[in-house]
């Protein structure tokens, strides 16, 4: 097990404060759910056979519904489970929240566990502060019942070995949300499959009157761009995330930002993508934009509005992200429960983990919007009778990380710019990836 390096905290915040893209943390849960008989509060004062009771505090940064069901439900069905362990739960805001942690590490007053945004992990792992729990008992065993590409995001190779550095507590991607009055108004009753289907149906958009066909892409950076530029073809890096080289500036991600280029110069493609408004929300719920890409916190948080008369299973469509010479790809979000190497209790700490990643609190989990880490708790039939989630949990399975590497920050920032030049026309596509590549290769070297 690696040994955390002992660095001062101007040191680590030095290196670590690199903003992050978002990830959906927090905005998943919307809806309320009761408790159950066999996770009843009384159940948490359960003594342990020995009469000792050890107390492992959890971070965390759920929603108010989502804590709610934390305390009523996941901790005293935790507690009576596990009756020499108590559950305490602690609730962080999410602003500033990596240079709380941060400074936790630092001085030695981290938590035993904490439910961390996936792009972090790397980072911390690769400064000793997490524990390995690939090394941990039934790791092994746990591991073919998890989703692949959630779990890869708490992978890290240096060094010094390689290993697992969390668990996926919780997963979410991103689908096709489509506008129906549009796709009515152009005369389609399904979603496009393909990439070519959702040009087509952008031209018939705008042919229709829309300002743009509205393929609405957020934005330049990985967490915006990953399902459009993966499907097209494009990639980032080898599949070990050691080299951009070849990858990012490859002939099919050139086509793939060119295919963008093209897009935008015809119109087709919706404001946002270089900061323009509408937002993706409103000009989808303003009847402006065709289509947007989101997470189940779209539904699940416009669903609980009392007021605005937008109702998202009746006004939109979902679908799978349309398919083109990469096939059907979006970006895997969510977050990883980790270990912190300080951690007085990490036998408890794993017990807890562990069992987080179980059928049964994945599924209960799961009736607030958030999408299990475990195939079967996934799969579940009463996991699936939520109205939006099937897409999702289909869309898992061809979803990408966020290249897991603890440069990822300063990389989202270079593939950022790489586009947004490229974009508005300051840069030919090849030389932007070319220099981008380059930029990436000499992180990675570090």
């Amino acid at each position: 097990m690696k040994p955390f390096k002992k660095v001062s905290l101007g040191v680590m915040a030095a290196v670590l404060a690199v903003g992050m893209s978002a990830c959906g943390s927090g905005k998943e849960g919307a809806s309320d759910s009761g408790s159950t008989d066999s996770a009843s509060p009384a159940a948490s004062s359960a003594p342990a056979a020995d009469g000792k009771r050890v107390t492992i505090e959890y971070w965390h940064t759920y929603s108010d519904a989502e804590e709610k069901v934390l305390i009523e439900q996941i901790k005293p069905l935790f507690e009576k489970q596990n009756p020499g362990i108590e559950l305490k739960l602690t609730r962080m805001p999410y602003e500033n929240l990596k240079q709380q942690v941060i400074t936790g590490v630092a001085g030695d007053a981290a938590p035993d566990l904490m439910r961390m945004d996936i792009v972090w992990v790397p980072e911390f792992a690769n400064m000793g502060a997490l524990l390995d729990v690939s090394k941990m008992d039934g790791f092994a065993e746990l591991k073919p019942k998890l989703f692949e590409a959630p779990l890869a995001t708490t992978y890290l190779k240096n060094d010094s070995g390689e290993g697992y550095y969390g668990l996926p507590v919780n997963t979410n991607t991103k689908v096709a949300i489509y506008n129906k009055s549009i796709l009515d108004l152009i005369g389609k009753t399904e979603v496009p499959k393909t990439m070519a289907e959702l040009e087509e149906y952008a031209k018939l958009a705008k042919e229709k009157g829309k300002a743009t066909g509205g393929i609405t892409i957020g934005g330049n950076y990985p967490w915006a761009n990953i399902p459009y530029f993966y499907s097209l073809g494009g990639k980032f890096t080898n599949d070990d995330y050691t080299k951009a080289d070849g990858y990012l500036n490859s002939p099919e991600s050139v086509k793939a930002l060119e295919t963008f280029i093209r897009w935008n110069k015809e119109g087709l493609i919706s404001p946002p993508i270089l900061g323009g408004e509408p937002s993706a929300w409103d000009g989808l719920k303003n009847n402006d934009y065709l289509m947007i890409d989101d997470g189940p916190w779209f539904y699940s948080l416009l669903m609980a509005e009392q007021e605005g008369g937008f109702k998202p299973l009746e006004q939109t469509v979902r679908g799978l992200i349309p398919a083109g010479d990469g096939g059907s790809r979006s970006v895997i979000g969510g977050e990883d429960l980790v270990i912190f190497s300080s951690s007085k209790h990490p036998k408890e700490a794993w017990t807890f983990a562990k069992w987080m990643l179980q059928p049964e609190p994945q599924k209960i989990m799961a009736t607030l919007g958030l999408i299990p880490a475990n195939m079967d708790a996934a799969n579940d039939p009463k996991v699936m009778e939520n109205p939006f989630i099937k897409e999702y949990v289909e869309q898992m399975k061809t979803a990408v990380p966020r290249t897991p590497v603890p440069q990822f920050g300063e990389m989202d920032s270079i593939i950022a710019l790489a586009f947004e030049k490229a974009m508005r026309g300051e840069m030919e596509p090849k030389a932007a990836l070319d220099d981008a590549a380059k930029q990436i290769d000499a992180l990675l070297a570090k």
